[in-house]
This record gives structure tokens, C-alpha cells and sequence, in this order.
């Protein structure tokens, strides 16, 4: 409709000619069969979708420029459309940039001193090749790249779906699982199948499992992600359990074939090619994991890791802990025993045989008198409670019996779960398709299968070997299919995630949307050319790298040419690499390394985050009196971890990330956002985090270097990973001089040291902080 503050309305006779053209059908101008024929649910247009297509390797195009505009096979497609568009190239970065981008784009974190001290003096022809080369073996590439994954796996460490929002104690498992896949190189294609069908490829009753079968387990937590409320006593147990299957496979396809098929649910695809018959084929694929009429909330989906040999372990010391508890019981009676004589032997000769006689009558059977006779002499109740009182050294061998009986109990072998899905035992349901997506309302039933639009590139019908013993084998059939070299979208989906996130935009800009919604790509030839490449290498994502970054186009400068700005201010056809900012676990973890704080710890559970006193989301183990938080409990510098490792409670972004675009996984996040915005200066401005790491790199450059100058071009370094200009470093100086003053006139006296001293730490202070706000720090040029 139009707005009301809108004068120009459609008259009568317009109105009528579309109320007309839509009762006609609605048909345009192009070409258009008459009808489908039974059984058909797109046309041949539909079907000719370029990213419907099976993938083939295009030949390099012609270009001129020599070895600089052409240094890896990368170049020669962008040069051609730079040509297309009559546009220029920017020339190549400067080493010192070329150093800070490969560093956050490949680990994370930016370049140490002495990292781009060596770079920048490397002179030899093969230096940033050497640099790539290190990177890539390091295991914080693993941490960067596996959070991309992680991104659109929908990882999270928490149920969701209720306001609860209840911890996954064993969800970490999955991350680690991703995050050592990358540093391993392991094949894309493998990679995926192991996500998808991981119990499968086992192949056996899941019962003591090797390290390799508890390693394809963990990776089947890819499809434990979608937000869970099934274990929440208060809600609508089946809507709740078919949003799980929904979820799980909105995350799979988005992520794995740049498709968004959840609109199938209730109905045909608006507007790409995909019937609702092939999404529930697509859910039969699932179903016999995720029954949601024979639900396993995810309490009872906790697989346990221990083996019978742990088990028979665990039987045999408790066999020996209850041998050491026997002989205690025993010591202690004769200590016992031996101390009632020691105070019966203090009393009268004439009394003792009644007092042995009470003591030795039970408590139920004595007499009145007896009960008697012992309360009015209590020297002699001796108990095991009492018996340190009447001998300290006997009290002291029995705490060390005990001591070894729990110290022989902690050497059990130790209970451990994982968060995973498997196939419960017996025949695979039947699924339906739900009329209207409504889970009461079942049709007809359907076979597993997969995208039928796809059928001229690759059989739509899976290769299901006959069922195993203890799964479907649906699932692997699926996953083979996904990575099948005729599957025309797997392949350029995974390429054009990689390419995003070295340019901050896809070749195709819609990485979820591969469909007709979504946009072309800028450079088809390019993507199907890296396709090919990314598959006949063997799905390796290092390999990719090394063809992405070692191009020109890689390594131009950020600085638009005049041309560039005229016709190409989107740098859709990369003349000039784009600018990006840094993203919000990146930022945490450059502020935490640059200030020497940034602990390396790997894996292992998520780091915690509570609510503060304030309500802001901060890292720290919840330890709340009454509802109101208690005393802090020291984090042992678990605080400082890689960002990577802090707990993703959706109900809990943490404070310090949330403004920097920090994603909610509803169920996934298919591509990040990277806005500006107010609340991002501020928390630069005022955040305890920002401020405290501020401190922190102030008293880093007071150990590091003596003199102000040589502090500002440490600083400049550390910061950007560059010399200081003069100019910059006569700024910085005349700024250190400025706050010094400031603060010697507004700071109260110091209890230590001098108010020089305290003043000029302060200004340093300062100047890091503004620094940490500049544009150079958050943006990769």
C-alpha cells in the first residue's frame, strides 16, 4: 500500500487493468510455458539457475600487466572484469600492511614487534609466501577459521528457545572438534560428512570407542545446535520438538548448499524452485535421529564415553577404596575400644562392671538405670565423633586412612559425555509431509531424499546403502551426496565463504543465497574456476588460502584510485582491497594480546559469563546470595582466553562484543553484520574492559622502553605494526605533554610515588585508549 502522506494514488481504470492482469494469471512479458506438466514444480528457466549448474573449469583469461597484475591464477579473472568496467588497480600495499592483514585474517591477532620487525627486514622473493606458510601452521589459525564455522553451524553453549536458556555443558566438544579440523587441513568434503553422519561412519554399536570413533561422534554435534527447548517442562512438547527438526535443517542447507529451503515447510517455495515434497524428503533424511515422536530431550541424548575396560577399572578401585574403608572401621573400634578403657580405668573398681555392661547393652535395650549411670559419667561415651577429643594422634590416623581411601576413589577412570547425535535403535519412522507445515495436520508419506531441481547435475535420489545394524545410513547417503563433485553448489558455497572472509564480501554477496533471490555472482568464471581448484586439490582450505593471498588482488592497497571512486565505490570488481572492520571476537582478542594479557590456553569447556551488579554481560563464574550477585571468584586468568573459548549463551552476549555485531544464533548466523554505530564509541569510550587494557599496554610500554620517543614508535608498532611518522610522533609527545598537565592538576596526591610519575602514567593512559578507538586499530586496510 501506499504511504498516506502519498498525493498520487492509482485511478479507477489502473486499478482495474492489474485487478484484470492478475486474474489472467499474472503473466509477464518473457516467455512462459502454458503449464507444467503433472509432477513438475519448476520450468526449464528455473532450472537453468546459474548456480543450479554443474561446475567446470573455465580457462584463464587473457590479460595484460605481467608478473606484478598477475601473481597468482586469481588475478587474470579480476583483471578481465576490471577491464569489462574500464577500471584501474590500485598498486600493492606496503609490506607492513600486507603483514597486519594476513595476520588478522589468518589467525586472529595482530602481528607481535618482533613478527613484523621480521618481515619487514625479510628482503628475500619468497618472504610473505614463508609468512602464509607460518600462519597456517599455527594453531590459532584454527581458532580464527573454526569460529567462521562455527558461525554457520549455529554453535552455541546454551538451549535457547525458553527464557532459561539452559547451559550445554558438553557442547565445547564440537568446537574443539572444528577448531583442530582446521588446523589438520582435514578435506572439506570429509569435514562435512564426518558433521553429518559421524556415528555412521562408525558402523558399530557405539560402545567402547576408539579416540578416531569418539573424534566422528564429536563432529556429529553440528546437527545438536538448533536452539532445544525440549527439555523445559512448560512448553508444547511436539511444536517444540518439530522447531529442533526445522532448525537442524535450516542450518544444514544454508550452510552447506547456500539455500534457504525452510519456506518449503508449508508450501511451495515462493521463489526458488523447491516443492514442498522435497523438503519433507529432506527432513526424512533426519528423522530417524530426530523422531520428534519418540524424543530424546537432550538430557537423555548425553552419550557417555566410558568404555567396560573404564568400568572394570572403576569396579576394582572401588574394591580396593572399600578394603581401606573396612580396615579404618576396624582401627577406629580398637582406638575406640582402647580409649574406653583408658577412662574406665580412671573410675571406681566397684563401678566399672555396670558401665561395661551399659556401654556394651544397645542404646535400644538399656535400662533406665544404665542410660543413667552413663550420662552421670560421660568420660566414658567415647564415639567416633567424639574420639579426637580423647586422642588426637589416633583421630590423626584415621583423617590420613581416609585421605587414601579418597585419593585411591579419584583415580577412577573419569565419567565423560558428549554432546552428539545417533540413530536410536529400530526401524527409521515414516514421515509425512505436513499439510501447511502443521505437525498435526500429516499427508501423504515420503521417502528420503534430496533437492530434486538439482536432478540434472546430480541424482536427486540417494544411494542408501542397505541399514546398518544400528542407523538408517540416510544421513551419509545425504552427506555424499552434498560433497558429490556433480552437486553444482557445495563446492562454490564453501569457495565463496572462504572468499568473503578475506574481502569482506562474497563473490556472491547472498552466502546463504544461492537461490533466485539472492545475487549473482561479480565474477561467475572465478568462482567456478576456485570450485574446481578447491575440488581437485582435495577440498583443502589452506590450499585456497595460499591461490587467495598470494594474488595481486589480495595483496593491493586499501586506497581507492579517482577511477575507482567515480565508478566503483562498492568495489564490486576489486581495483582496491576493501576496507573491513575487525570483527567483535578479533577486537577483544587484539586489545588483549597487544597489552600482553591475552592467555593461549586451548580448548577444553567455555570459558562462564554472568551478569554483573549492573546487568552488563562480563566473563566470571555466577555466584549469586539471594538472587544478588555474591563475592567475585578469581577467574586463575581464564578471563583472558581467546574469545573463542567464552561461553555463547544466547541469552548472554557478552557486553564487551555485543555492539561489534556479535551474532545471536537464531538458529545460525549465515553472514555477519558490520555496522556503525554510537554504542560501539561508547563502549571504545567507557568500557571497564577497554579502559583497564589501556592501563595495561601503558605499563607494557614503561617496561619495554625508557624514553617517550622510543615509547610512542613501540607504541605505533605494537598498535598498527608500522614506524611512526614524524609528524604522528610529534602529536603523540604534545598530547603525553598536555595530559600530564591535566592530571597533575586534577589527580589527588598518590599514597606511591610521585605525582609526576603518576601523572605521566595516566597520559599514557590516555593515549592508548584513543588509539584503541582510532580507525587504523579497528579496520583491516
Amino acid at each position: 500500500m501506499p504511504p498516506e502522506d502519498v498525493e498520487q494514488r492509482l485511478t479507477s481504470d489502473e486499478l482495474a487493468r492489474l485487478e484484470a492482469w492478475i486474474a489472467q494469471g499474472a503473466r509477464t512479458a518473457r516467455e512462459e510455458p502454458a503449464s507444467l506438466e503433472a509432477g513438475t514444480y519448476f520450468t526449464e528457466e528455473e532450472r537453468r539457475h546459474w548456480s543450479f549448474q554443474r561446475i567446470q573449469r573455465p580457462a584463464l583469461p587473457e590479460t595484460a600487466g605481467g608478473s606484478e597484475a598477475v601473481q597468482s591464477s586469481v588475478d587474470p579473472f579480476v583483471l578481465s572484469r576490471l577491464s569489462e568496467h574500464g577500471l584501474d588497480r590500485a598498486p600493492q600495499a606496503a609490506p607492513a600492511t600486507r603483514l597486519r592483514r594476513a595476520f588478522l585474517d589468518l589467525i586472529g591477532v595482530p602481528p607481535s614487534v618482533e613478527e613484523t620487525r621480521r618481515f619487514v627486514a625479510d628482503t628475500t622473493p619468497d618472504a610473505y609466501e614463508k609468512l602464509l606458510d607460518r600462519l597456517l601452521a599455527s594453531p590459532a589459525y584454527g581458532e580464527r577459521w573454526g569460529r567462521h564455522w562455527l558461525d554457520v553451524a549455529g554453535y552455541a553453549d546454551s538451549e535457547g528457545y525458553t527464557d532459561a536458556d539452559s547451559e550445554r555443558p558438553y557442547a565445547y566438544r564440537y568446537r574443539d572438534y572444528v577448531i583442530r579440523a582446521f588446523n589438520a587441513d582435514l578435506p572439506l568434503d570429509q569435514f562435512v560428512t564426518e558433521q553429518l553422519a559421524g556415528d555412521e561412519l562408525i558402523g558399530r554399536a557405539l560402545k567402547n570407542l576408539t579416540d578416531d570413533e569418539v573424534r566422528l561422534l564429536e563432529a556429529t554435534g553440528f546437527l545438536r545446535t538448533a536452539p532445544d527447548g525440549t527439555a523445559a517442562g512448560d512448553v508444547d512438547q511436539p511444536l517444540a520438538r518439530n522447531e529442533v527438526v526445522a532448525k537442524t535443517i535450516e542450518i544444514a542447507s544454508s550452510s552447506l548448499l547456500g539455500l534457504t529451503v525452510s519456506c518449503a515447510q508449508c508450501h511451495h517455495h515462493r521463489y526458488d524452485p523447491i516443492p514442498q515434497q522435497d523438503y519433507y524428503r529432506l527432513r526424512a533424511v533426519f528423522e530417524p535421529a530426530l523422531n520428534w515422536q519418540q524424543w530424546l530431550s537432550p538430557p537423555k541424548r548425553r552419550f557417555s564415553l566410558y568404555t567396560d575396560a573404564d568400568k572394570a577399572a572403576a569396579e576394582k578401585i572401588e574394591q580396593e577404596a572399600k578394603a581401606l574403608d573396612a580396615a579404618r572401621a576396624r582401627k577406629q573400634e580398637e582406638f575406640i575400644a582402647a580409649t574406653f578403657e583408658k577412662e574406665l580405668a580412671k573410675l571406681d573398681a566397684t563401678l566399672r562392671p555396670a558401665i561395661r555392661a551399659a556401654r556394651e547393652t544397645t542404646e535400644k535395650e538399656r535400662t533406665a538405670e544404665q542410660k543413667q549411670l552413663l550420662a552421670k559419667y560421660p568420660s566414658v561415651n567415647v564415639t567416633s565423633s567424639s574420639l579426637y577429643l580423647y586422642d588426637g594422634k589416633a583421630a590423626g590416623v584415621l583423617k590420613k586412612m581416609t585421605e587414601d581411601a579418597t585419593k585411591l576413589r579419584a583415580t577412577k577412570p573419569q565419567q565423560e559425555y558428549l554432546r552428539a547425535l545417533f540413530e536410536p535403535s529400530g526401524t527409521p519412522p515414516k514421515t509425512f509431509l505436513f499439510h501447511r507445515g502443521d505437525h498435526q495436520q500429516p499427508k501423504q508419506e515420503v521417502q528420503p531424499a534430496a533437492l530434486s531441481v538439482l536432478s540434472e547435475a546430480i541424482d536427486s535420489q540417494l544411494s542408501v546403502e542397505s541399514p546398518q545394524a544400528v542407523s538408517s545410513g540416510r544421513r551419509l547417503a545425504f552427506a555424499r551426496w552434498v560433497t558429490d563433485r556433480n552437486n553444482p553448489l557445495f563446492a562454490r558455497v564453501q569457495v565463496n565463504r572462504i572468499w568473503l572472509h578475506h574481502f569482506g564480501q562474497g563473490i556472491v554477496r547472498t552466502p546463504a543465497d544461492f537461490g533466485t533471490l539472492g545475487t549473482p555472482p561479480t565474477h561467475p568464471k572465478l568462482l567456478d574456476w576456485l570450485a574446481t581448484e578447491f575440488m581437485e586439490s582435495g577440498f583443502g582450505a589452506k590450499h585456497l588460502h595460499r591461490l587467495i593471498m598470494t594474488s595481486a588482488t589480495y595483496q593491493r592497497d586499501s586506497q581507492a584510485t579517482a577511477l575507482q571512486l567515480q565508478k566503483d565505490r562498492e568495489q564490486r570488481w576489486l581495483g582496491s582491497m576493501p576496507i573491513r572492520r575487525i570483527d567483535a571476537e578479533t577486537l577483544r582478542d587484539a586489545v588483549l594480546a597487544l597489552s600482553d594479557d591475552l592467555n593461549y590456553r586451548r580448548g577444553g569447556p567455555a570459558v562462564p559469563v554472568m551478569a554483573d551488579r549492573v546487568g552488563q554481560f562480563v566473563i566470571g563464574k555466577e555466584n549469586l546470595n539471594a538472587g544478588r550477585p555474591g563475592p567475585v571468584i578469581a577467574m586463575q586468568g581464564e578471563e583472558y582466553r581467546r574469545s573463542i573459548y567464552v561461553q555463547v549463551r544466547r541469552s548472554r552476549p557478552l557486553s564487551v562484543m555485543e555492539p561489534f555485531d556479535l551474532p545471536r544464533m537464531e538458529p545460525n548466523c549465515k553472514v555477519r553484520a558490520a555496522s556503525t554505530s554510537a554504542t560501539q564509541a561508547l563502549l571504545m569510550m567507557n568500557g571497564d574492559f577497554v579502559l583497564k587494557q589501556a592501563d595495561r599496554l601503558a605499563r607494557r610500554l614503561a617496561n619495554e622502553a625508557s624514553e617517550q620517543p622510543q615509547q610512542v614508535a613501540l607504541l605505533w608498532m605494537i598498535l598498527y605494526a608500522r614506524e611512526v611518522t614524524a609528524d604522528e610522533q610529534q602529536a603523540a609527545l604534545a598530547f603525553l605533554k598536555g595530559q600530564t598537565a591535566t592530571f597533575l592538576e586534577s589527580l589527588p596526591k598518590p599514597k606511591e610515588g610521585t605525582a609526576e610519575a603518576q601523572a605521566q602514567h595516566e597520559a599514557w593512559v590516555s593515549l592508548c585508549h584513543a588509539l584503541f578507538s582510532s580507525n587504523e586499530f579497528l579496520y583491516i586496510e
